[in-house]
């Protein structure tokens, strides 16, 4: 899932920075999924961050996306313009 935010108050990178660390830490450590900053890196008040879900089961993985997106959307000093899910899905073979 990406979550594209505007970051209305930043007027530096490390105003940025310092609004969108603890979103990233707080979707690595509460949730447990992998996130990382993946657009707009050398704008002051754009980021997009992608997280990456797998679970045992398609329930679990849209639990955690949900919960993903009520937490970045709550999050203060940013606002969530916009979110786009891709979903990926691997057949297994007699596993």
């Amino acid at each position: 899932m990406l979550f594209e935010l505007h970051v209305p108050a930043s007027r530096s990178l490390k105003a940025k920075r310092a609004a969108i660390r603890p979103i990233l830490d707080g979707l690595r450590h509460r949730f447990r999924i992998s996130v990382a900053e993946v657009d707009h890196h050398d704008q002051w008040q754009r980021a997009t961050i992608a997280v990456a879900v797998v679970a045992a089961t398609e329930g679990r993985v849209r639990e955690l996306l949900d919960a993903a997106e009520r937490f970045v959307a709550g999050a203060p000093d940013v606002e969530l313009l916009r979110r786009e899910l891709g979903w990926c899905e691997l057949e297994s073979e007699g596993v």
